[in-house]
Order: structure tokens, then C-alpha cells, then sequence
């Protein structure tokens, strides 16, 4: 889990590229591709703490057992 509990709010609320990508915005999508391949399947240390606190990827939307963020 992240530090103290508290969700990774950044890679899923702030960041243009993987917001823009998981709402189906095809050039976020295309930047966000481009990322994950340099940087890991994981992308970069937001999405790490976001695959670490979720289980899922920066591309992929939050499982529903988390509710609405």
C-alpha cells in the first residue's frame, strides 16, 4: 500500500496524459503507449504507486471496489 493508506491521487486525477488516455483521447493514448514502453509496464512513479495501490496499470481504469474516485 502507498505511505500512510492514502490513494495516489496524481496518475488519476492530474496527470493530462493518463487521464486523457483512459477517457479515450487518442493522443494521450498514443503518449501514454510511448511511455509505458520506456518506462516499464508500470509507466512512470505515479503510475508505480497507482499499480501499487489499485492492481492495475496506468492504463486501465480503477477496479469498482475502490468506488468512484
Amino acid at each position: 500500500m502507498a505511505v500512510n493508506d492514502k490513494p495516489p491521487v496524481f496518475c488519476e486525477k492530474y496527470c493530462i496524459v493518463c487521464k486523457g488516455a483512459r477517457a479515450g483521447n487518442s493522443i494521450c493514448k498514443a503518449i501514454q503507449d510511448i511511455e509505458l514502453k520506456i518506462c516499464g509496464k508500470n509507466g512512470c512513479i505515479w503510475g508505480k504507486a497507482r499499480t501499487k495501490f489499485y492492481g492495475v496499470t496506468p492504463d486501465q481504469k480503477i477496479p469498482e471496489k475502490y468506488g468512484k474516485q
